[in-house]
């Protein structure tokens, strides 16, 4: 039985007078006053963590995928609130909002940049951490699904897994990302091609607003319900939940991974892939990853290309289809592994053969490092003399890596309008620049962060131009960071109009309708401005 809330405030207290030091606790102590005033839900202290508090690391760490972002200079949140309803969120935006303390909103810990969980731009702030908010209600007979924003999108493809064999979601190949970040930014994956984004394929939502209101699709209107599928987290609102939209699977489908080095024709059959990638079977994902690899003569090191796919189909399919457009990959029998689709996510994910789905239900990512991410949209092949310089730079590197990501199908019928997410026709396929490293020190980060900012230097008269694209949930604080809550909407378009291109000024006549004080804010979020802007029709 929950105890009430005035009996939870003064034991708070005790506990935190006797763990914490005198900021934190005029700080906590103020929000969990206002907290137990404005929450129709009582909840115990030990969803409050405190630094001091043996599980506040812990806490911190559960989710957060990109190390840098942990590290001890790294700004720490004055407390972590993990609430249990949606009354509990709503609460802690009022409260938030009332005693002017900034807000960190993560569902999943995946972000690139860390802007889940740290704030580099003002102090201090708390961090409010929805892994405790994963429900999944999945109605196969209606072809929809609802899922709460601390949910996995693998715990999403279980759940429908559970149910049905021949249904699937077309979200991201990371089962570990969580839904209400993933879908807030677009969300690829090995079915775009057929089916879209996972953002293009949500019908409803529930959110919670800068003023603490909680509203469906219908109470916040079709301008805010367009700009939360794609235009970015933390700018508009607090995601609850999401309903998407299940797409049909077959249920065979085929997956291979065929790898290929320089000594083995690489540049060659990748020039090719360009050609053909955005061209082939919507049925067909495939997906390149570039790294290097001791598989040159006598172990040299060498430029790895691997050809990682899914066809929504069975073998014999997949052959005829690969033997007509894409010969030169050479595409064999016995390179073709024909799976269930909820065993294809584990595939594609990297998990060894035998691992079984119950492991999509596991809260913490498997694959955390320190590391640094750039992206590109190629509309032209790259030549194969190109392709050359990018390999010798590789090989210069500090651990580089490339995936490259094929578009075209129903990626290029969707309007570039039609959510914030602008990528669409035209655009062959999509570079993901990486390099990570195994500790935090900081020249260790300075040499691999330094090295991959040269690639993507070198990859720019190759790719596209005005603006130079970019995805926004490979979050890049390269490209330009807001100052405070001082947001500038001409800093802001640096970077604003990489993401999202034309779109850009539509999202900031959102912001300013929906939070015109610019409450949900961070390195790269939305501005409400300029004057006047929410009066265009640019």
């Amino acid at each position: 039985m929950m105890p009430s809330c005035k009996f939870i405030l003064p034991l708070v207290s005790v506990l935190l007078l006797s763990a914490s030091g005198t900021t934190s606790i005029s700080i906590l102590n103020n929000f969990i006053k206002c907290f137990t005033a404005n929450s129709e839900v009582c909840i115990p202290f030990s969803n409050f963590y405190t630094p001091n508090n043996p599980s506040f690391l812990s806490v911190l760490e559960s989710s957060a995928q990109n190390l840098r972002y942990l590290v001890p200079s790294m700004p720490k949140p004055e407390f972590i609130f993990t609430p249990l309803t949606e009354s509990h969120l709503q609460a802690a935006v009022i409260c938030s909002r009332h005693l002017r303390i900034h807000l960190r909103v993560r569902s999943g810990g995946h972000d690139y940049e860390g802007l889940s969980y740290v704030s580099q731009i003002e102090t201090p702030f708390f961090l409010l951490d929805l892994a405790k908010l994963r429900s999944i209600e999945v109605d196969i007979n209606n072809k929809t699904a609802w899922v709460q924003a601390g949910a996995t999108i693998g715990e999403l493809y279980y759940r429908i897994s559970e149910k049905s064999n021949t249904h699937g979601f077309a979200a991201g190949l990371c089962p570990s990302v969580g839904v209400g970040g993933h879908i807030t930014g677009g969300g690829y994956g090995t079915m775009m091609r057929k089916y879209g984004l996972a953002a293009d394929n949500v019908v409803d939502a529930r959110i919670v607003d800068a003023r603490g209101r909680i509203l469906d699709r219908e109470a916040m209107g079709e301008d805010l319900f367009w700009a939360i599928r794609g235009g970015g987290g933390g700018s508009f609102g607090i995601i609850l939940a999401w309903k998407v939209k299940l797409v049909p699977v077959p249920a065979t489908v085929t997956v291979f991974t065929v790898s290929k080095t320089l000594e083995q024709g690489a540049t060659e059959i990748l020039y090719k892939w360009q050609q053909v990638a955005d061209k082939l079977d919507e049925h067909l994902f495939i997906r390149v990853i570039i790294k290097l690899a001791n598989a040159g003569p006598k172990g040299k090191r060498t430029v790895s290309t691997s050809y990682n796919a899914l066809f929504l189909g069975d073998a014999e399919r997949l052959l005829q289809v690969m033997h007509k457009r894409f010969p030169e990959l050479r595409l064999t029998p016995n390179d073709c592994i024909e799976k269930s689709w909820i065993k294809s996510v584990l595939y594609i994910a990297g998990y060894p053969y035998n691992t079984e789905p119950e492991i999509l239900l596991e809260e913490r990512s498997l694959f955390k490092s320190y590391f640094k991410a750039k992206s590109d949209f190629v509309k032209e092949p790259i030549a194969e003399t190109v392709l050359e310089g990018l390999w010798e730079m590789l090989l210069e590197g500090h651990d580089p890596e490339m995936i490259w990501n094929p578009y075209g199908g129903m990626m290029s019928k969707i309007s570039e309008y039609e959510i914030p997410f602008p990528h669409r026709k035209g655009n062959l396929f999509k570079i993901q620049y990486l390099t990570g490293w195994k500790d935090g020190d900081n020249r260790t980060a300075t040499k691999h962060i330094e090295g991959i900012r040269r690639i993507y230097d070198y990859m720019a008269p190759y790719v596209s131009m005005f603006p130079r694209a970019a995805y926004v949930n490979y979050r890049d604080l390269d490209l330009g960071m807001n100052k405070k809550c001082n947001t500038s909407y001409i800093e802001a378009a640096t970077w604003g109009v990489k993401y999202f291109k034309e779109n850009f000024n539509r999202l900031v006549r959102v912001k300013i309708n929906v939070d015109p004080g610019n409450f949900l804010r961070h390195e790269q979020s939305i501005p409400p401005g300029p004057v006047g802007l929410e009066h265009s029709t640019a």
